[in-house]
């Protein structure tokens, strides 16, 4: 199994660009808090690269931008390249390649614990008429109409 799961803040703005055809694609790196603080009392942080394609790349660039906490759920990607200027020196990549992302606090926010960004909607109360309701529920329960008998010998049809 090959899962991520980061929460950091960004350390510059999002880059969106698009392929030949038209994929939007973008990418913005991380910093990530270490668990446990160093000898000078303090958070040392990775820095670590996430990729986002299609609707993902889109929302990120539009709704984040440094310094702004996220919570990334995606899977590593490792790669490697040719040093244009050096032939014989070859580059390694770890990227996380996001598949899921959401808003964790603002930037004043001093606590790496997620804030939930939900958005409930409540239908206005209708009060039916009891009779009218009861008769309906009723019917619901007996209308197997939807139903298709199957005939067989046991097996299963999926």
């Amino acid at each position: 199994m090959n899962k991520s799961i980061l929460i950091g803040r960004l350390t510059a703005d999002p880059e969106l660009r698009h392929t030949q055809s038209g994929v939007a694609s973008c990418r913005f790196t991380l910093a990530v808090n270490r668990k446990y603080k160093n000898d000078n009392g303090e958070y040392e942080a990775d820095f670590i690269t996430c990729v986002a394609w299609r609707q993902t790349a889109e929302f990120v660039s539009r709704y984040f931008s440094k310094g702004k906490m996220i919570a990334v759920e995606g899977s590593l990607r490792t790669g490697k390249y040719q040093d244009k200027n050096y032939s014989d020196v070859t580059h390694y990549t770890t990227d996380v390649y996001v598949d899921n992302v959401e808003f964790c606090g603002d930037k004043s926010s001093s606590t790496e614990q997620p804030v939930q960004a939900t958005m409930t909607y409540k239908p206005p109360e209708i009060i039916p008429n009891p009779t009218k309701a009861a008769a309906q529920t009723q019917q619901q329960q007996f209308d197997l109409s939807d139903f298709e008998e199957i005939l067989s010998d046991g097996d299963v049809p999926f």
